[in-house]
């Protein structure tokens, strides 16, 4: 025996885990027996807790041996080696499957009842279960982690095979195991109590969670806002975020082909909420605007939405008195650059991550604000672009390369470099404003 039971599992895996705390973290349970392990750990680290909805696919006549998996959004894994060697035909392989999907959906809406599915996108999720064997079901879950957006994933379990690692391969980001012993044969045979987890205990670790979660924005006094604000002729949607004594709001313009649904957007934005800063993410153009892809290219016109959105901003109660910074992504650090240099503007700060601020063209030397560029180091084009545009500034200003990060910052780390290097910029350079 190795764990007592699983809450315990949990206690030791949340203890293992704590270097995560303080970030943007959603943890995220598989069904059944991983979920109380799973409350567990996103207590020990202050996250919100949702759960994974996965189905192991057992061979016909040894249900307990895995040949693959469902999961949510039409995620399916099969190990064909299983099948094989189990002489599983593909008939009986879809007849488990109609069984299991039907499980699927029913449990889901036991276990989240009237709950939306915690959002994911741009987050680091931990994917908790008691244990991994065949390494199937985890791997749908990454999957499904994964296709719902999520910027990086940490795959932990309290025990695994010693080679759990080459069974799961590079479907999770980092893998967190704590014993790996030998003469593996099934995950309960290291557990003092693996009785059966219900469904009820299922529902009731996801309630648990949701009212601390609930308690906690109460507390915090920052829940997000969802507002529609008025540019020129057209309303754009955004959303809104002031923590209780916010010492700023950052306006984030994101990049062509983007909004303010912008995982990698999403998840600085919360590091900044984290760090006492508001944030506003919204849509530079309405849907049918960027039907026409000039206008994702028209820096001028996105710059005049970005301003529009700063004098609505500054209208509002909650930003009375605040100084207002701007992130730009992509080709939103021009729009970003070119609005900061417009002579009523008043912005504190700009950062721009992986931006082209060279489309800023002859602006750039108008800038005032103290500017941060962020590139990846090994974006070779666009860091020769930054470096170009940087000499054309001729305010406070600061070239910061991630070592090893490609244009998108997908590399594991690579974001959380970003929202630490834009944190560091926009609490050293906000001030109240005076406009």
């Amino acid at each position: 025996m190795v764990f007592t039971d699983r809450l315990e599992a949990g206690r030791r895996l949340g203890a293992r885990l704590q270097y995560l705390r303080g970030q943007d973290v959603v943890v995220m349970g598989l069904p059944r027996g991983g979920v109380p392990v799973a409350a567990q750990v996103a207590e020990a680290l202050d996250a919100p807790l949702d759960v994974c909805l996965v189905r192991k696919l057992g061979v016909p006549f040894q249900p307990e041996l895995g040949m693959g998996a469902l999961g949510e959004d039409g995620v399916r894994v099969i190990n064909e080696a299983v099948v094989r060697e189990a002489r599983v035909t593909q008939e009986e392989v879809a007849q488990v499957e109609e069984r299991e999907r039907e499980v699927l959906e029913r449990r889901g809406r036991r276990y989240r009842r009237e709950r939306a599915p915690v959002p994911i996108a741009g987050r680091t999720v931990v994917v908790v279960d008691d244990g991994v064997a065949t390494g199937s079901t985890a791997r749908a879950a990454c999957r499904i982690a994964r296709a719902r957006g999520a910027a990086h994933i940490v795959l932990a379990v309290p025990v695994a095979p010693e080679d759990w690692t080459d069974r799961l391969g590079t479907e999770a980001d980092e893998l967190v195991c704590l014993e790996t012993p030998r003469n593996f044969f099934a995950i309960g045979q290291f557990y003092g109590d693996f009785s059966q987890t219900e469904d009820e205990e299922v529902a009731a670790c996801l309630e648990r969670a949701a009212a601390r979660a609930e308690g906690a924005a109460a507390r915090a006094g920052r829940p997000d806002r969802d507002v529609e604000l008025r540019a020129g002729a057209v309303r754009l949607r955004g959303e809104l975020t002031v923590p209780e004594d916010a010492a700023g709001i950052v306006v984030f313009a994101h990049g062509s082909g983007s909004s303010r649904h912008s995982p990698r957007n999403k998840f600085v934005a919360a590091g900044l909420n984290r760090a006492g800063l508001g944030t506003l993410l919204f849509d530079l153009l309405t849907e049918d605007e960027e039907r026409d892809r000039a206008n994702v290219f028209d820096t001028g016109l996105l710059a005049g939405r970005l301003a529009d959105a700063t004098r609505w901003l500054r209208g509002r109660p909650e930003a009375e008195g605040l100084a207002i910074g701007y992130f730009g992504a992509s080709t939103g650090a021009a729009a970003a650059l070119w609005a900061a240099a417009e002579p009523e503007a008043h912005v504190a700060a700009v950062v721009s991550r992986g931006g082209r601020p060279d489309l800023a063209g002859p602006r750039l030397a108008a800038v005032t604000a103290p500017t941060l560029l962020i590139v990846g180091g090994a974006d070779p084009t666009v860091l020769d672009l930054n470096r170009q545009a940087q000499a054309r500034l001729r305010c406070e200003n600061r070239l910061a390369i991630v070592p090893g990060a490609t244009h998108l910052f997908e590399e594991p780390g690579a974001l959380e470099a970003v929202t630490d290097l834009a944190r560091d910029w926009f609490t050293d350079h906000m001030a109240p404003a005076h406009v």
